[in-house]
């Protein structure tokens, strides 16, 4: 004989309540992500909170700084602006002479980063701005400034040789290879071209 198969008893349900239904319970002021007392402060306030622009002394540059500055402004960024330097590579090759003992570009680059800043951007904006000078490869001096940052920006064409290039080869390389997000800001004249193709 087959014994009945005994079916589940069916689990409690809740009363159901009189008035009206509760809201769900807020965290208290001190554990709320959007309180003031929980927002982080000091350098942990401006980590990630920093836009990097990339600074040739073109037009394309100049440009890119202006953005980058209203930008800094409108989030409350801390903005830095980077130039790199290169030794020319013709030295010692083919019977040039080489380098000077005392050749340094470093100095004229930085003169030329506050040229570039004093043109661009609002006298009140140019003392708080983060200056840095580098010698190696553009490209690779603002994948390394990027690192943590929040922005990297950069002029679609620098003082680079390949006027036919829609990007640059540094823009082209820092958005490849950066680890935030890229801003590539069009200057007037590459405008200008995009719109007669």
């Amino acid at each position: 004989m087959v014994e009945p198969i005994a079916e589940p008893e069916p689990e409690p349900q809740p009363e159901p309540q009189s008035g009206p239904r509760r809201r769900p319970e807020r965290a208290s002021g001190a554990e709320r992500a959007d309180s003031p007392s929980a927002a982080p402060t000091g350098e942990a306030a401006l980590e990630g909170r920093r836009i990097v622009v990339g600074v040739d002394g073109s037009e394309p540059s100049l440009e890119a700084l202006r953005w980058a500055g209203r930008q800094a402004t409108l989030t409350g960024a801390t903005l830095e602006a980077v130039m790199a330097w290169e030794a020319p590579g013709a030295y010692g090759w083919a019977g040039l002479p080489g380098r000077p003992q005392d050749f340094d570009l470093e100095e004229p680059a930085t003169q030329a980063l506050n040229d570039a800043l004093v043109a661009a951007l609002p006298a009140e904006q140019v003392g708080t701005v983060s200056q840095v000078v580098v010698m190696g490869h553009p490209a690779q001096a603002l994948l390394d400034r990027g690192q943590g940052a929040e922005l990297i920006v950069v002029g679609v064409r620098g003082l680079g040789t390949f006027r036919a290039a829609l990007l640059g080869s540094v823009s082209h390389t820092v958005t490849l290879h950066a680890s935030c997000p890229v801003v590539v800001v069009r200057g007037a004249a590459e405008q200008a071209e995009a719109g007669q193709e």
